[in-house]
């Protein structure tokens, strides 16, 4: 089988405090041969503290081409990161044609904002839900945190 081609023109945009999106362009053959992506993602202060590999069928994202992809992994906000994107086709044998990875980003994640906020609390009052009531929802940073 025919190798594929290395993604490039990396784009990183929609930037929240814990997740962004990410999209990139492929040799035109390569577009419908793909059938799954990986993400390698890390905190650009330490590259071995936080590394990610993130593992993502095509079939179930159903993203218009170019490939895109948006990731959630409980990121850090106000935090410096790298990712780079690789590519494949899952084979009948069940291996990976891989492509190579391609050339390396960086971005910062976002700081909250009120309706980052607002997210958190959803999130926690679905699991609260299931778990404990609660009635008071904070940041717990140092009060320097606030005034930056």
């Amino acid at each position: 089988m025919e190798l594929l081609s290395t993604p490039k023109n990396i784009e990183i945009n929609n930037i929240t405090c814990d997740s962004f999106r990410i999209s990139w362009a492929m040799e035109k053959g390569d577009l419908e041969r793909v059938t799954h992506y990986f993400i390698d993602l890390n905190k650009k202060e330490n590259k071995n503290s936080n590394k990610f590999k993130h593992r993502v069928s095509r079939g179930r994202t159903r993203d218009p081409l170019p490939m895109t992809g948006r990731g959630h992994w409980f990121l850090s906000p106000r935090t410096e990161y790298s990712v780079a994107v690789q590519t494949a086709v899952k084979q009948s044998d069940g291996e990976y044609l891989v492509s190579g990875w391609s050339e390396t980003v960086e971005f910062c994640t976002g700081d909250y904002a009120k309706e980052h906020i607002a997210q958190l609390q959803e999130k926690a009052e679905l699991i609260a839900g299931r778990m404990l009531r609660f009635s008071v929802f904070y940041r717990n940073q140092h009060k320097e945190d606030f005034q930056d």
